[in-house]
């Protein structure tokens, strides 16, 4: 297709239009992410408030405010009864690494760092007394598991709690009205937008609803099945209850962020079974065992299932899926790779809508 003049300031005022979006999108993050939790959550509670705005108690209906107020606490009880199960866990762990000895965990784990010596002394040809793993390790370990550090922890919960207070009400609030009042997220969006776009903007909100329902819907029910997974097999291997959960819940939680939140939910695995070893075994023992059922639960998970689940959820191939993950994460660390699959979703759906005459738009985009 040859591009024309019309077409080329088509694209640079769409461009520029983009530009202006996201600058106030970044200048306002802290309200858009208000706002598109409380559209997610609507999402999530659409299914109960249409039940029960449809329910009939003799002959009084239960009005649209009642059901959206009634799926709003239902929501905030379920997340309420998990953070009751979970927070007080997080929390005795803290307070077991504020208390540490770390002169024992080394002790306890003297030999395999010996063995792990000689290999590096044998690789690299460096002197006996040239390198000491130990010391490194307990340096390290020193500034992660800092007395000071801690207490600095402890110290911000205070600013953390009052912040959440705010996000709360402001969530609860503006879902309220997205429960209520049905289609009122979409009208805010083609607001924005010149009359003669409200028909492309109406599709793509409804494509990227869907794909992003059915992304959402899919990590989640992978991350509790994984939580539950790694739990039992913890329990299996005789591991407290309070641990095993522990560990679950990290490497559910931390598997929401592709590829380096597993990673990441291993190492705090790690720590733990350091921390307390299970019962019987010693901490090399609880190293091996932790390391080699995350190893089987995940390494397929991480390299085959992920890519294949999120590349069907949204439309797009597996490597393609991989590459943006990758340049979101070196672009925004962690909080890139979680927020890469929404956003490139988003973009997709909306170039398919406002530039499908240009070719990459159109391959990227076909399956949608």
């Amino acid at each position: 297709m040859n591009t024309t003049p019309q077409t080329f300031l088509r694209f640079i005022a769409g461009a520029a239009l983009a530009a202006a979006i996201l600058f106030l999108v970044w200048y306002f993050s802290s309200i858009v992410v208000y706002i598109l939790v409380s559209a997610i959550l609507a999402v999530v509670g659409k299914p109960l408030m249409k039940n029960l705005a449809t329910r009939r108690i003799r002959r009084w209906q239960i009005p649209r405010s009642v059901a959206a107020l009634i799926t709003l606490c239902v929501i905030w009880c379920v997340i309420g009864f998990f953070c009751a199960l979970f927070i007080p866990l997080i929390f005795s762990k803290i307070y077991l690494l504020s208390n540490l000895d770390l002169g024992t965990v080394i002790q306890s784990v003297e030999e395999p760092i010996a063995q792990a010596q000689r290999f590096l002394n044998e690789l690299f040809a460096v002197p006996e007394n040239g390198f000491s793993l130990v010391d490194s390790l307990v340096a390290t370990l020193r500034k992660l598991i800092d007395v000071q550090t801690i207490n600095n922890f402890f110290s911000s919960i205070v600013g953390m709690v009052f912040s959440s207070v705010i996000a709360v009400l402001s969530i609860s609030f503006i879902t309220f009205f997205f429960l209520r009042d049905e289609g009122l997220f979409n009208y805010m969006v083609t607001a924005i937008f010149p009359d003669r776009y409200h028909d492309n903007i109406t599709r793509a909100l409804e494509s990227v609803t869907k794909l992003l329902s059915r992304y959402i819907s899919g990590i989640l029910t992978e991350s509790l099945l994984l939580m539950v997974a790694v739990s039992l097999t913890m329990r299996l291997f005789g591991m407290q209850i309070a641990d095993a959960c522990f560990i679950g819940l990290i490497m559910g939680v931390m598997n929401v962020v592709p590829y380096a939140g597993p990673f990441i939910g291993g190492v705090i695995s790690l720590f733990l079974g350091v921390v307390t070893p299970i019962e019987g075994m010693s901490v090399g023992q609880t190293i091996l065992v932790i390391t080699c059922s995350l190893l089987v639960l995940k390494g397929l998970d991480d390299f085959v299932l992920q890519p294949t689940l999120y590349s069907e959820r949204v439309k797009a191939h597996p490597l393609e899926i991989f590459l943006v993950i990758l340049i979101a994460g070196s672009l925004a660390g962690i909080l890139g790779m979680l927020l890469a699959i929404p956003a490139y979703t988003v973009l997709r759906v909306f170039a398919k809508e406002f530039f499908s005459q240009f070719r990459l738009v159109r391959q990227l985009t076909e399956k949608i």
